[in-house]
Formats: structure tokens, sequence, C-alpha cells
């Protein structure tokens, strides 16, 4: 039985899903993940193959099976096989403590999982503090691991919300993704200046027209301000 049937049994006695966007390292034992690059080599250098790709005399393929392998599972794809960054709180219950609203702007890359294809840009990230706060570089952290993986950008949007969330224990949270498809910029129609936008809002940010006016205000400044 191959590694990644190992890792599926698992996930299926556990009844746990394990589509494009899930997390499943707590299913990946120590060492697994360089046994699955290994594994994944030799079925990337089928698909080149398969594309009469000659992999033993092309100096530029000869490596590419390896390469795809250890790009898939230690970059593009990190967010579904490695843990989420660890992110420690500290309080914020003191007579001086911040109540107002954070605004986090986070550069993200991650993956359409229907064609494969990059989706850049970036996640606004606003959060009303409750009794505990984390480090401001935690929050790019997690939503860069959350962009990880196959995803739709609707999906990306509500895992950055739900993670933030659990992070700082506020109920209180908005998120703001703006990014370009690859898959809608170099296949199909080829709109090379689409651009989507998704909004998630929870707690104030739904509920208060001022905490989401001020949310948004952030993002345009940001738009305006934030380095080219």
């Amino acid at each position: 039985m191959s590694i990644s049937d190992d890792i599926k049994q698992r996930l299926e006695e556990a009844d746990q899903r394990y589509w494009a966007g899930d997390n499943i390292s707590d299913y990946i034992q120590p060492g697994e993940k360089d046994m699955l690059i290994e594994e994944l080599s030799k079925k990337f250098e089928d698909v080149l193959k398969g594309l009469v790709i000659d992999i033993e005399n092309d100096p530029n393929s000869m490596d590419t099976g390896r390469r795809l392998a250890k790009m898939y599972i230690n970059e593009l794809m990190s967010g579904r096989y490695d843990p989420i960054p660890k992110a420690t709180a500290f309080p914020n219950d003191s007579t001086t403590a911040y109540k107002g609203l954070l605004t986090v702007r986070s550069e993200i890359v991650s993956m359409c999982s229907h064609h494969h294809q990059p989706v850049k840009g970036i996640a606004y990230i606003g959060i009303i503090a409750g009794d505990s706060l984390i480090g401001l570089s935690k929050y790019t952290r997690i939503a860069q691991w959350c962009a990880k993986r196959g995803t739709l950008q609707e999906e990306l949007a509500m895992d950055i919300s739900r993670e933030i969330m659990k992070a700082t224990n506020s109920e209180n949270v908005g998120v703001y993704v703006q990014a370009t498809h690859g898959c809608v910029e170099h296949r199909g129609v080829q709109a090379h200046s689409s651009l989507t936008q998704t909004t998630v809002l929870e707690g104030a940010f739904r509920n208060d027209p001022a905490t989401k006016k001020e949310f948004m205000d952030n993002i345009k400044l940001q738009q305006q301000f934030a380095p080219k």
C-alpha cells in the first residue's frame, strides 16, 4: 500500500473529509511528507510522459517530476499538509486595553482547485479585539496558511475569517479578499483585467453599519497608500 493510501485510510476511518481545501495534517505522521514527495514524483513523471515529453533526455525535464512534487507539498498546497501556524495570544484586558478596530493587509497566493492556476491578491483582515491579541504578523501567516491549498476565493475568505476568530477568540471579524485568477486570465475567456472581490463579515462588522463603514474606509486608505 502506498503512503497516500495509508493517509487516505486514516482519514476515512476517522470519517474526515479530504477535499482540496481541507487541512489533513493531523493524519500525517512524521516523515510521511517526504514519502509523499517520493510517491508523487513518480506520478508527475508519468504525467510528463503522457504529454510525450522525453524526461530521460531533455535536460530541462529530467527532474521536473520531483520539482513539481516538492512544490505542491511544500509550497502550493502546504496549507493542507502543515498544521496552522502558532499564534500566541497576549492579554488585552488592562486599563489601557485596545478596543478599537484593527485592519491588517496580507498578501496571499492561492490556487484554484478547478484548474490549479494561481490566485494572487490581498486579504484585508479587520478585527475588534476582545480580551486577547495576537502579533500582527500572525494575521498574515494564518491568511497565507489558509490560501496554500486548492480552494475557491469564496471559501478562502470564509476560512480566513474562521481561523482568525479561533486565534483571537473574537466574534467581531471582517475579511475582504481581492484577487486575480490565472484560470480566468490564461485560459477560457482570457480576461487579463479581471478582478474578483469577496467579503465575509461577522459580529459587529455585519450588524453595525458604522463598523462596516470604518473597515471599508480603512481598506480604501490601504489600497491608496500600500506599496505598489
